[in-house]
């Protein structure tokens, strides 16, 4: 059995099947550049990534679209209320897409971190207008939508299929509608396609139905099939998306274009924080560059973005993870343990002479790697495939320990650290830099000074002065370890 996906349109297990031999086609909805990135959008990302990364793995040539979201939409994700992007903006005295640029750049900076891929494509939605007012003027032209005072609305009594991946039904949405529905609706369902701009709404463009900009949800149907077809493979986002967003793009895709829209629909869960989503609406996130620096009165350090991808892998993506300050440090460790066997292993790797690989380790290694692939056929369980690249961790510290090894069976575990954690998970560096001997040598002895200096604020008992030195030296990545005896040893992240 191949890659196993849960398809949230099935609600079940499928074997992912290409549409296209060989090829295959993903789109996931990427973020609304008006802040910057938190620890939630890491989940979604990270999540996604593997994915990408785990069919590349098994040979298929991806195209990974991932948008941008820079014309904004409301405040609670409705047909009425505040731009996301125009408020921040006017907050923040900026032009709406200044803001958009900025906090754009701040996302990809911050991925780039993560050691996320970039996407082959990164479409904006304001750089696709003109193709969402002809997917309005389609669906006018079809029967499926409505013009009512300047905006156009989709009418879900037309389309038979609504609810279909929510598994809502229109008679429960319409019962528990809220009273203060536009009265421009027909019906208390139907959902904004284009939306009339009021004067002093900036982010606008001229439309056959007058000034106004597009619905929230229209520009993922368009972006998604301008670039990958209709229907394509996969669809990713976030399981709060599901309805009303990912429902919408449904129903306007395939009632515009008389096809399936998307064959694999695939939804992670989300981070909580005391058991509550953890998003800006509920202002109770971190973003991840608070998390990179410990800036944040939630956190005691700063974490390394590759241990934040760490605290990420350790959940499976379709189940919630709880943030907390000791997940983050637990998480940290276990990324220190992994980089420093690399290394140790590299190291002895470039000093050891020639030789054959040892049968036996090869023949472990190939079980690894069978165990580590049936579990991201499951459904991409990373949970357990990162549990198999600590065993890999564990047999590669056993041979540095012993020293007699040869260089071919060293290789073979450099190979499959990189493939499995580097390739896969993302989690191992193809190159970690080492400073000259001089370099190493001033390093030793400015950080020396500060453990001296430590040392005697401990023996003041002046420990919010300690405490003050190791953070600081955390975040510029030198770890203090105390051992017994008051011996305080160092090494870098």
């Amino acid at each position: 059995m191949g890659l196993m996906l849960h398809n949230s349109l099935t609600k079940r297990k499928e074997e992912f099947k290409p549409l296209k031999k060989g090829k295959v086609g993903i789109y996931v909805c990427g973020p609304t550049v008006y802040g910057h990135a938190h620890l939630g959008h890491a989940k979604s990302y990270v999540s996604f990534d593997v994915l990408v990364r785990y069919l590349r793995y098994l040979g298929y040539d991806v195209t990974y679209v991932q948008n941008i979201t820079d014309v904004g939409h409301l405040t609670d994700d409705a047909d009425q209320g505040e731009d996301k992007i125009e408020k921040e903006a006017a907050k923040e005295k900026k032009h709406p897409m200044a803001l958009a640029e900025f906090y754009t750049r701040s996302y990809f900076e911050d991925m780039d971190k993560l050691n996320c891929v970039r996407p082959d494509i990164s479409p904006r939605a304001s750089g696709h207008i003109t193709e969402q007012i002809e997917l309005v003027e389609k669906l006018l032209e079809k029967g499926y939508a409505y013009e009512a005072n300047g905006s156009v609305y989709f009418d879900v009594s037309k389309f038979a299929d609504y609810g279909k991946l929510s598994g809502r039904k229109v008679e429960e949405m319409l019962a528990g509608a809220r009273v203060d529905v536009s009265r421009d609706k027909k019906n208390p369902a139907d959902f904004a396609l284009w939306k009339k701009a009021e004067a002093n709404h900036i982010m606008q463009w001229p439309s056959p139905w007058g000034p106004g900009y597009p619905g929230w949800h229209l520009e993922c149907s368009v972006m998604s099939t301008k670039y990958l077809g209709q229907p394509f493979d996969i669809h990713g986002g976030g399981l709060e998306n599901q309805f009303p967003h990912h429902e919408c793009e449904i129903a306007q895709s395939e009632a515009a274009n008389g096809v399936q829209f998307v064959r694999y629909w695939v939804h992670h869960n989300m981070v909580t924080v005391d058991g509550q989503k953890m998003g800006k609406s509920l202002n109770n996130f971190i973003t991840l560059k608070q998390a990179f620096s410990g800036a944040h009165e939630r956190l005691t350090r700063g974490y390394s973005p590759l241990a934040i991808r760490q605290f990420v892998l350790n959940s499976h993506y379709r189940s919630p993870i709880d943030f907390s300050d000791a997940a983050l440090f637990a998480a940290q460790s276990g990324y220190e343990r992994i980089t420093e066997t690399v290394k140790a292993v590299r190291k002895h790797l470039a000093a050891t002479g020639e030789g054959k690989p040892d049968e036996k380790v090869v023949k472990q290694l190939e079980q690894l790697k069978e165990r580590f692939e049936t579990a991201m056929n499951d459904d991409l369980n990373t949970s357990i495939a990162l549990s198999v690249v600590f065993e890999v961790v564990r047999l590669a510290n056993g041979l540095v320990e012993e020293g007699d090894v040869t260089a071919g069976t060293l290789s073979a575990v450099d190979d499959m650290l990189s493939r499995l954690g580097g390739d896969v998970l993302g989690l191992v560096k193809d190159d970690y830099p080492e400073m000259s001997g001089a370099d190493v040598e001033m390093l030793d002895r400015l950080v020396n000074v500060f453990v001296e200096q430590r040392s005697n604020a401990r023996e003041r008992k002046d420990f919010v002065a300690a405490d003050v030195l190791r953070d600081k030296l955390d975040e510029i990545g030198i770890v203090l370890e105390d051992k017994g005896g008051g011996v305080t040893t160092w090494r870098r992240k």
